[in-house]
């Protein structure tokens, strides 16, 4: 509707304006007969091989608009052919760096950083809501998490080189908190080093479950099982 009411009224404005254009030339013609006799003969010809030129060329224009977009056409259904045949990219999945290969590795790091990996590998095996809560007043507790079944799980990080082993009062201390105070499912302690025998028979007698150095690496390494396994 508004473009029909645009064309009328450029149509009624060209009209108006030719109509008024020829008036004045009339007018123009009466008061001056010479000027307006050479005008017809030099101008008008002119005037007339213009106009028969540009008629002519209006179908020639409309063909090459109408090619221009069928190029344009054609351009573009190439475009989107290609892209449909073009095949999907690959997700390029690179496997798991390895982050800690040895017990060294652990040793190089300081106690905050050890309980913050441990944290990491418990996150990277499925658990959630994990916290690293170590430090002053944990009561024995320095990584908290949910296992994906469900199961709360208590960790204690004891990072010891290898002539300090993990000894039955650090096992006693962990065992009258882990279950009476935060209500663990799995209590486990890890250690870079070993577990003396008092300690592991306390931990065996208290559920405590143990993991030494070699298990913590494979574990940390993807070949051995997880401290709630």
């Amino acid at each position: 509707m508004r473009r029909t009411v645009f064309v009328l009224g450029v149509l009624g404005a060209l009209v108006t304006g030719g109509f008024l254009v020829v008036r004045e030339m009339f007018r123009w013609a009466v008061e001056h007969p010479g000027a307006a006799t050479l005008v017809t003969v030099v101008v008008l010809p002119f005037v007339v091989v213009l106009v028969v030129l540009a008629v002519r060329g209006m179908p020639r224009l409309r063909e090459l608009r109408r090619a221009a977009r069928a190029g344009k056409a054609e351009a573009e259904a190439e475009v989107v052919a290609a892209a449909e045949a073009a095949p999907a990219p690959v997700a390029d999945f690179a496997p798991t760096t390895v982050r800690w290969s040895s017990v060294e590795d652990f040793l190089a790091m300081d106690a905050y950083a050890f309980e913050q990996a441990m944290a990491d590998l418990c996150e990277r095996d499925g658990c959630r809501d994990v916290q690293v809560v170590g430090g002053a007043g944990d009561l024995g507790a320095d990584v908290l998490a949910t296992t994906s079944d469900g199961r709360r799980i208590i960790i204690q990080c004891k990072r010891y080189c290898a002539t300090n082993k993990v000894g039955s009062q650090d096992m006693q201390r962990f065992g009258g908190t882990c279950y009476a105070v935060h209500e663990a499912d799995i209590a486990a302690v890890v250690t870079t080093s070993a577990f003396t025998e008092p300690a592991s028979d306390y931990a065996d007698t208290c559920g405590i479950r143990c993991f030494d150095g070699d298990q913590l690496v494979a574990w940390a390494n993807g070949t051995g099982a997880t401290p709630w396994a």
